[in-house]
């Protein structure tokens, strides 16, 4: 305060009681926010007493990021505080948003691996308006469609045109990219030319009541039920071409028969007919690029994507073709069975296949086997599982961890202890004088079934790692007899546990001749 004792202070004396810089205080005195109250002999500046707070509010109102014009109005009563904030809150609301736009499009670029030439493309794509962005999308239904009557398809994929958030996610802005790229490929819509046709051809005749919103609720329903059963059953290990998969179709078959109501030509009952018929939508449905599509437009608009169906689909429409039509189990194939041939079998096999895996070193667990696909680790994998799955089914609990890691880091140590955990289990638990299943199929069945099934992937891995394949010589020839009967009527489909029986060569063991039945080439 000025000695003069008229309470004006001079600038520097303002400066220092607020922490505002002199350079500052002076810019805003000469916009006129800040006017002198009066000035020394000199010319000088002095500030009168309200100079400090009115200080403050100037500098609250640029941490704000507002502009001087308009603090100047503020100050001067040509308009309030609250306006003035609605105003540049809306502002900085357009900024922020642009600022995220450009962040997504970088963080894009950056996910993606994306070249230099691709950046001006992709500012423009995310610079499209709400508007722009559907007719991209429209246009690609209406080009796709063109022609085909299936007007409610085409009003479910247009009702789902995205819309791109004000300030999308990186991976919101990834998926509409990658998503604007999809709609240009002739693959996706030819897929959605063919589900619109398929559409078409199953509506109903003019004049027949719509399918009602229940049914269509009934519909998601029974996609649910068979991604959730599919899964478990490959969960389980079980094969699609087995007996045990029938009550599971059924099972699908009995849900999915109400859904045809209001469909043309709709099955009222489970037979070859209706099968064939699911088959056919499972199979029109089953287009990846057109599930990509989907998954793509619930990520831009942050809707759930839909749950991935191809595992699930996969093992479905393999049992729909193993399957065609209902059938009671031809019981013949239980009979026969002698619980202490097939221990001992049980043990004959075992001991050749261990003696097998412990020769296998650490280099040949990458090797290919017969089995198309898998590795010598993955069939020795496969090999534990089968008496771990055995074992488990004979104490009550059958497993579903199918596709977990049953080797660690001891592959022959894990086979060893899944063959005596299995004759433990075989033999303490009465299992071998019990029935399993829908079909009540004898426990001495099923583990003749780990017998047939450690012998073919036993003289696979023999196959692999270049060791003889005449395994188990004492009980080949029973096993073989054994598979014949067990899955002599099985079908040898796409998807199937075997491929279409192939000649053995003359003189093959028996080991060889049961390779040669399944389906493997002894040759």
């Amino acid at each position: 305060m000025n000695e003069d004792g008229t309470g004006l202070l001079t600038i520097g004396e303002l400066a220092k009681l607020t922490g505002i810089p002199v350079k500052t205080i002076r810019n805003w005195s000469d916009q006129h926010l800040l006017p002198p109250a009066a000035r020394t002999p000199a010319g000088y500046r002095l500030y009168g007493p309200d100079a400090p707070a009115r200080l403050e509010i100037v500098r609250s109102l640029r941490e704000l990021g507002i502009g001087l014009a308009a603090i100047r109005a503020v100050l001067h009563r040509e308009r309030t505080v609250a306006e003035t904030a609605a105003q540049w809150a809306d502002a900085l609301d357009a900024q922020i948003r642009t600022l995220r736009l450009q962040s997504a499009v970088l963080r894009s670029v950056a996910a993606r691996g994306s070249a230099a030439e691709e950046l001006p493309y992709m500012t423009e794509l995310a610079r499209l308006s709400a508007r722009e962005r559907r007719r991209i999308i429209t246009d690609f239904i209406d080009d796709a469609l063109d022609g085909v009557d299936a007007p409610a398809y085409r009003s479910g994929l247009l009702a789902a045109t995205p819309d791109l958030p004000d300030d999308p996610t990186p991976e919101q802005m990834g998926a509409w990219i990658e998503l604007v790229a999809l709609v240009r490929e002739p693959e996706l819509r030819a897929a959605l030319r063919r589900l619109a046709e398929y559409s078409a051809r199953m509506t109903p005749p003019a004049g027949e009541p719509p399918a009602a919103a229940s049914q269509e609720q009934a519909a998601r329903h029974v996609a649910e039920l068979m991604r959730v059963r599919g899964e478990e059953a490959v969960a389980a290990g079980l094969a699609p071409d087995s007996p045990a998969a029938e009550p599971v179709i059924a099972e699908l078959v009995a849900a999915w028969l109400p859904t045809q109501t209001g469909t043309a030509d709709p099955p009222t009952e489970d037979g070859p007919a209706a099968r064939a018929r699911l088959l056919e939508q499972l199979e029109t449905a089953a287009e990846p690029v057109v599930e990509r599509y989907w998954q793509l437009l619930c990520t831009v608009t942050g809707r759930p994507a839909p749950p991935r169906w191809g595992t699930a689909g996969t093992w479905t429409t393999a049992a729909l073709r193993a399957h065609p039509g209902p059938y009671e189990l031809d019981r013949s194939a239980f009979d026969g069975t002698d619980p202490e041939r097939v221990m001992r079998a049980y043990a004959e096999v075992t001991r050749d296949v261990a003696a097998l895996v412990a020769a296998v070193r650490t280099e040949d667990l990458a090797l290919p086997t017969p089995c198309a696909g898998w590795t010598v680790r993955q069939l020795l994998g496969h090999m534990v599982w089968e008496n771990l799955m055995a074992t488990s089914i004979a104490e009550g609990t059958p497993r579903t961890d199918h596709t977990a890691d049953h080797l660690g880091d001891d592959h022959r140590a894990a086979f060893v202890d899944s063959v005596d955990a299995a004759r433990t289990a075989f033999t303490g638990s009465g299992m071998l004088h019990r029935a399993y299943g829908p079909y009540e199929a004898p426990g001495a069945m099923i583990v003749q079934q780990v017998v047939v099934e450690l012998l073919a992937h036993g003289w696979d891995l023999a196959r692999a790692t270049g060791a003889p394949t005449g395994l188990a010589p004492e009980t080949a020839e029973e096993t073989l007899a054994a598979a014949r009967r067990i899955y002599g009527a099985a079908p040898r489909t796409e998807g199937s546990s075997f491929a279409p029986e192939r000649p053995a060569p003359p003189g093959a063991s028996a080991t060889d001749r049961l390779a040669a039945f399944l389906g493997r080439d002894p040759a």
